[in-house]
């Protein structure tokens, strides 16, 4: 999974609606398709994309592919790139965090 590919599929409104419906519950492609005015073969393209990302997940039951959201994948690959412009961001993260326990128990 590159992040160039994750940034690509985010770079669309549609495929990051997409993701949001199934960050809450896992979906067939028509039960996705029926949530936006466009065709079956556009909603396809754009599963396509996550699917190619490593974001989403489809596995055929039947004559259904159900999708889901892979969120580790998400999570890693968004991590990671803002530790690859912003190294310093965990070690202050942690200070930031030990600071505020610390000025809770005042």
């Amino acid at each position: 999974m590159s992040v160039d590919k994750v940034f690509e599929a985010l770079a669309s409104r549609p495929r990051r609606e997409i993701l949001a419906y199934l960050s809450a519950q896992e979906l067939t492609a028509g039960e996705i398709a029926s949530r936006f005015a466009m065709s079956a073969p556009a909603i396809s393209r754009h599963l396509s994309v996550l699917e190619t990302a490593g974001l989403v997940v489809g596995e055929r039951r039947g004559q259904f592919v159900h999708y889901r959201l892979k969120a580790d994948n998400l999570v890693n690959s968004l991590t990671g790139f803002a530790f690859e412009i912003c190294p310093t961001a965990g070690p202050l993260k942690r200070e930031s965090r030990r600071l505020a326990k610390s000025t809770s128990r005042r």
